[in-house]
């Protein structure tokens, strides 16, 4: 089954929690701290896979989490780091964050590997915190925090040539004659339900990527049928292949049809209707019999409302072969006079900016009920998870991080004077200056 969007979520790794442990050996009375680092947690890493097509894989498995770093370990031993986990896309995924939609990263172009959350960083052991004064640490560093971000993937599908038009036009039929793709064919409307890649090899000329991309309708733009789906996948077409049938073997009028879905691609997000434009007068095999009948040629007439625009027309029969190879070369030639640039979108979302720490330190507010001040935030309770407040050494500490981050100039502008009662979380004080 073709997929081409997946919600999902990925967490990083947690870092391992630092070892609090002491040298133990005979003949070694005091042989100090020896308590080892955490190993660092995994990634969570993207990467290329050349053989998908689909995202299929995702409706079945959701989440996905990186490996936890190992806890330290005495005799100074780190943990183990932990087990990326790298996730296989398709080429031309691209990666949003979920709720607000902003990008993340398009795996196009040179963007074959992308690290998008990083594992927490290991805490170090109490080996790390002995001093002359403070001989027996009896505290160690907690590991970093796993980080976890809900996902929204997106394939669309990167080909140099994108057909589009009415249902039941022969797209299906052309794109079958022309490239190595085989997609099913049958005489009723949305034979194709999902796009189809196919690789167009020429004499002497350089090949290109062909998309069949389902049959359009009025209202694509708005979402009618499928249309959002479909409108998608000519995001990153260089040129559009117009099919039209030309006969109006179904009773259709072919400048109506080739109106309604220049309307259409106007109206989507990205107006593709700017894109190169070829039409390609197809079931012309049906014409020359109307021709004989003495009814007008309507090729004449598609020219005469398209050439003025500077659309080219190109007469052709998807099912005879019929005028087929002079389209191809033409588009060729066409192709190798554009930029070769994969269109890719720009990152508007950056992890490791959106999820960095710190970002609001820390909030002091006053409690006239309980008449104290408090003081709360991710930082301070990490600080509060390390620090031994029991021992000089972790006191002192506690009193350099209050000052050095603001801590006290907020409190004292608040109002708190010496002997004023603070809270920071489980711990209390009385405040002086």
């Amino acid at each position: 089954m073709f997929t081409d969007k997946a919600r999902i979520i990925v967490s990083s790794g947690k870092g391992g929690d630092g070892h609090v442990s002491f040298r133990r050996e005979k003949y070694v009375p005091a042989g100090g701290p020896d308590g080892g680092d955490g190993g660092k947690g995994g990634d969570v890493v993207f990467v290329i896979d050349e053989g998908l097509n689909t995202l299929t894989d995702f409706r079945h498995v959701r989440k996905y989490a990186a490996q936890n770093g190992e806890d330290g370990k005495k005799k100074r031993m780190a943990g183990k780091q932990g087990r990326d986990m790298v996730i296989k896309v398709p080429e031309g995924t691209v990666i949003r964050e979920a709720n607000s939609g902003k990008v993340i990263v398009d795996m196009s172009g040179d963007m074959r590997r992308y690290v998008l959350l990083r594992g927490g960083r290991g805490g170090n052991g109490n080996m790390h915190y002995a001093t002359s004064t403070m001989q027996a640490p009896k505290y160690a560093q907690p590991g970093q925090p796993s980080r976890t971000l809900e996902l929204l993937l997106e394939l669309k599908m990167i080909a140099d040539v994108g057909l589009v038009g009415f249902p039941n036009v022969g797209k299906s039929t052309l794109l079958s004659m022309s490239s190595n793709a085989k997609p099913r064919i049958a005489n009723y409307h949305f034979t194709t339900l999902q796009p189809i890649l196919g690789v167009v090899d020429l004499e002497d000329a350089p090949g290109f990527v062909m998309a069949d991309i389902p049959g359009l309708i009025e209202g694509a733009a708005d979402g009618a049928g499928l249309g959002h789906e479909f409108l998608a996948h000519l995001e990153r077409t260089r040129i559009l292949i117009h099919v039209v049938d030309a006969a109006g073997s179904e009773g259709r009028d072919p400048i109506e049809d080739i109106m309604a879905i220049n309307r259409e691609l106007a109206r989507y997000k990205i107006d593709l209707s700017s894109r190169k434009q070829i039409i390609a007068a197809n079931k012309c095999d049906l014409i020359q019999e109307s021709e004989e009948a003495g009814e007008k040629n309507p090729i004449d007439e598609i020219r005469a409302y398209c050439e003025p625009l500077g659309i080219e027309v190109f007469p052709i029969s998807a099912a005879t072969g019929q005028g087929v190879k002079e389209l191809l070369y033409h588009c060729s030639s066409v192709l190798a006079q554009m930029p070769s640039d994969i269109m890719t979108y720009e990152q508007e979302y950056d992890p490791e900016l959106e999820l960095a720490e710190d970002t609001d330190p820390f909030t002091v507010s006053y409690d006239a009920k309980a008449k104290e001040y408090i003081v709360e935030g991710p930082r301070i309770e990490r600080m509060l998870g390390y620090t031994n407040l029991e021992s000089e050494k972790g006191f002192v500490f506690f009193q350099k991080f209050l000052v050095d981050n603001g801590i006290i100039d907020e409190l004292k502008r608040l109002g708190c004077k010496e002997g004023d009662f603070v809270r920071l979380y489980g711990h209390g004080f009385e405040f002086y200056d």
